[in-house]
């Protein structure tokens, strides 16, 4: 069979499971998610052997160390998938639910009722983790998913479907409501990208290359990131012990990620105070400071920033350094050079904190804590689908309110229009 017949096979089959997961109820659903998360944790021996072919091959192609981080399955990665399942079960199911209701002056009720999107297509490089996570949102969500994971995943992701499906069937849940697509044939990717017929919704996760090249060619809605240029903004009211401890943690804690800061922004009136114990906490954890002229005149041995570097997403311990005059060049130099992700300010200043909310137009904002918190599972949502800067639709982490659309339900007593 052709990698265009196989895809066109997985789709149709995704698009018959899709109609059975939509009428299951809340309590099937979560047995299959428990028994998947028992299911993984069981498994783990299987799983990290299968992850270490991935492993050896990643060695070999020399991939980045925040790209082989992404893929490695350790028993603290398999536990956190098992419990993020877990959670998902432990959620409220958003299917059925009615969010307005209202009577028209002749009679009518008028309400909306949350329903399932139908096939989500996830494509996605170097986190098996995104497996799992996926798999378990559509699931409660009632929707069936086709997996398309990067080819240095493909034995992780493999063997984590396999133990899911299996879980599934034993919990009674239609047969390939999770599909994995096993090929690493980049042409599968550009097959899948056609069948807006089967698939409702194609969310990419990954670089920005992958991303874009989605959206590319893709002839069905995308929920994307570009990535994830994320800043923290020090006020001149902030604590500056609160403050360092916020932009330690955003940029250290684990730099790798979207959500890490990648630029610090500090206002000129506690600059002089706050940048020089900042510097000695991010020297001592290895961090490369790439300062603005103001920050070079306080921090004397920084490397000096360019125009490329308000932009970057370093995804590693480098960081741009900014001093501004105001809370205003600020939050112009987030809507300039930001990627709508995630922005944190510091400050003891209930008017600054408020309209620090109002203006900037990210998809998660934050006053006093770090950016890393911009998260589905540390917000509450469960394991995350990812985090959406499209604004239509969705817009920041996406759990399983997210994956539902609404439909008009109207209750009438025989009214009909004149």
């Amino acid at each position: 069979m052709s990698v265009k017949d196989d895809v066109l096979q997985i789709a149709r089959a995704a698009k018959a499971a899709s109609l059975g997961l939509s009428r299951l109820d809340t309590g099937k659903k979560n047995a299959a998610l428990l028994k998947m998360a028992d299911g993984l944790v069981a498994a783990s021996a299987y799983l990290k052997e299968e992850n270490r072919k991935d492993l050896e091959a990643a060695g070999k192609k020399g991939l980045q160390k925040a790209m082989i981080e992404r893929l490695t399955l350790s028993d603290k990665a398999i536990d956190t998938m098992a419990a993020g399942l877990r959670e998902v079960a432990a959620l409220p199911d958003p299917v059925g639910e009615v969010t307005r209701m209202w009577k028209r002056p002749n009679g009518l009720m008028v309400g909306r009722m949350r329903i399932p999107i139908g096939v989500i297509g996830i494509i996605y490089e170097s986190r098996p983790n995104v497996t799992a996570d996926a798999a378990g949102l559509c699931l409660k969500s009632g929707n069936a998913v086709i997996l398309r994971g990067g080819s240095e995943a493909i034995n992780s992701n493999t063997a984590i479907a396999r133990i899911l499906n299996e879980s599934c069937e034993a919990a009674g849940v239609p047969g390939r409501a999770i599909q994995v697509i096993p090929t690493t044939d980049r042409e599968a990717v550009l097959e899948m990208l056609k069948l807006e017929e089967y698939i409702d919704l194609i969310i990419p996760r990954g670089g920005e290359g992958l991303i874009r090249f989605v959206v590319e060619n893709s002839k069905i809605p995308v929920i994307k990131h570009y990535k994830g240029v994320c800043h923290v903004f020090v006020d001149e009211s902030a604590d500056i012990g609160m403050a360092e401890r916020i932009a330690f943690n955003a940029k250290v804690q684990r730099p790798g990620v979207c959500n890490s800061m990648e630029t610090l922004l500090v206002h000129k009136g506690i600059a002089e105070k706050f940048l020089p114990g900042m510097y000695e906490k991010y020297k001592s954890a290895g961090v490369e400071l790439r300062g603005c002229e103001m920050t070079l005149r306080i921090l004397k041995d920084i490397k000096a920033a360019s125009v490329e570097d308000w932009s970057a997403e370093y995804l590693d311990l480098i960081l741009a350094v900014k001093v501004v005059d105001s809370m205003d060049e600020a939050i112009d130099h987030i809507s300039r050079y930001g990627s709508l992700h995630t922005e944190s300010i510091v400050t003891k200043d209930y008017a600054n904190s408020q309209r620090f909310l109002r203006e900037v137009n990210s998809s998660t904002v934050l006053v006093n804590a770090s950016t890393r918190f911009s998260d589905g599972f540390q917000l509450g949502l469960g394991a995350e689908i990812g985090i959406s800067t499209t604004k239509i639709h969705a817009f920041g982490p996406m759990g399983l309110e997210e994956l539902t659309t609404q439909k008009f339900i109207i209750y009438g007593e025989g009214q009909v229009r004149e």
